[in-house]
């Protein structure tokens, strides 16, 4: 029988606890080849076996059985390594194996897309299917698959109910209309909108309406799953297809929101950076120089909190100072741009900050009217280096007004049972989304959310 392969990530973890690796023997370990360098008396096999981010030395030498193949093998071949361990705290890495047998399972083609160099991002998005086995994406779907997790302990250790809303709806939840229609053949095969629901049914924008109704039932509660929309942006902030994190919240007011909102942030921070400690500090020295130092300045510093109003006039004295903005147009009611954000929170507050009372006419249908009759009781999380990061608000809980306001957009048919959540047992409550992908992006410092996602999916682009 053969022995069973140890992972590399269970050497580190043994060697951090002071164990002496020497005594395991002959180990086994299989993996990836990152690099070859062989000399013709002795070769260096820089191996990852998907375990951890990091690699461990292979050394082998021209008395092995099969040294001829293993000295030519190239980036991306299979093999399998069995030998001891051998300490080396001179060198960088601590320890390696000697290899005694070098078995290859999987050849590599000389066409192989992947060299011994940095390849652009835009030149690895060709190759999607590869690019996890690079450093950087290693890394990058490392964080993404442990942040996954850390939401959910997050929100779970905090009492709060999963809920798995549904990814096809009737409604759209914005009320923008960006969706993507659902359509399947009829009796006489010609594609039809209404033909399998008996109605026009689209892929969901948001799961907000649904998990608002669990809200009332369980206090608090989040739905965390793919959304769509059908947006032809092209920019690196958008995608058709993207994960969210929306909360909701019972008997709670958007001061109580903001302050879920802030702690989520800053656990999201210390989850990664000390769950991947290897990986954030190859985004901070690689691809983000500055990162951690960006990260911690959001994890020291409380949150300040801002009208909408204030920052208007605070952009419009920027303007008048002379201050260059690409839309400098700058009025009341105004929908901010991310260069209007940025200039907030890095040149006025100089940390992380709410923007709050918005314009009711740039929000959202459900968002509570303020006193004023002008604005709603909205926010917006900014922070240094990429401006927003979520956005949230109290909803209104008046039937008669929010009536009016569905009335008035035409959005009423087909979201009367959310009407009635107002009706039956109402009360304030008040919930919040981040995307999911672009928190990937501020967290890591990947500046294009089509680098976050595994597969991503963008207008004109449906590769995969």
């Amino acid at each position: 029988m053969q022995i069973k392969a140890i992972t590399v990530s269970e050497l580190y973890e043994r060697f951090s606890k002071g164990e002496d690796l020497t005594s395991l023997g002959e180990i086994v370990i299989e993996g990836w080849v990152r690099t070859n360098r062989d000399s013709g008396s002795i070769g260096f096999i820089a191996l990852n076996d998907g375990s951890c981010f990091k690699n461990i030395q292979v050394v082998y030498n021209d008395k092995l059985p099969t040294h001829d193949e293993v000295a030519h093998l190239i980036t991306g071949a299979a093999i399998l390594v069995k030998g001891p361990i051998v300490l080396t705290p001179e060198m960088k890495q601590p320890f390696e194996i000697h290899a005694s047998e070098v078995e290859v399972l999987g050849q590599v083609d000389p066409d192989y897309p992947l060299q011994k160099k940095r390849h652009s991002f835009e030149y690895l998005r060709e190759i999607a299917y590869l690019r996890p086995r690079t450093n950087t994406f290693a890394a990058l779907y490392r964080v993404r698959s442990v942040l996954a997790l850390g939401i959910h302990e997050f929100f779970q250790n905090k009492g709060f109910v999963y809920v798995h809303t549904p990814e096809i709806t009737a409604n759209d939840a914005e009320g923008a209309g960006q969706v993507f229609t659902i359509m399947t053949p009829d009796e006489k095969g010609k594609l039809s909108e209404t033909d399998f629901f008996g109605k026009k049914a689209s892929l969901t924008v948001s799961g907000q309406l649904h998990v608002e109704a669990f809200a009332l039932a369980f206090r608090d509660v989040y739905t965390f799953g793919p959304t769509f929309r059908a947006e032809k942006s092209n920019t690196p902030r958008h995608a058709s297809e993207f994960w969210m994190i929306e909360p909701e919240i019972a008997f709670a007011d958007l001061e109580d929101d903001m302050d879920l909102m802030e702690e989520t942030i800053k656990f999201c921070i210390r989850y990664v950076l000390d769950k991947c400690p290897d990986e954030m500090a190859f985004f901070n020295q690689m691809i983000a120089p500055g990162l951690f130092d960006k990260l911690n300045h959001v994890l020291e510093t409380p949150f300040t909190r801002m009208d909408y109003t204030k920052g208007i006039e605070l952009l419009q004295e920027a303007v008048k100072k002379g201050h260059k903005f690409e839309y400098s147009d700058i009025e009341w009611g105004m929908d901010l741009q991310s260069e209007h954000e940025r200039y907030l929170t890095e040149e006025v507050v100089k940390g992380p900050m709410f923007l709050i009372n918005y314009p009711k006419e740039i929000k959202a249908f459900y968002m509570r009217e303020n006193d004023d009759g002008k604005t709603v009781a909205a926010c917006d999380c900014l922070v240094p280096g990429e401006g927003e990061i979520i956005g949230g608000s109290q909803r209104e809980e008046r039937y008669d007004i929010l009536k009016a306001k569905m009335d008035k957009i035409g959005n009423t048919a087909g979201l009367e049972w959310y009407l009635n959540l107002r009706k039956y047992g109402g009360c304030i409550h008040s919930g919040f989304g981040i995307g999911f992908d672009r928190l990937l992006m501020y967290l890591t410092g990947v500046t294009n959310i089509r680098d976050t996602e595994p597969y991503p999916r963008t207008s004109s682009q449906l590769k995969y």
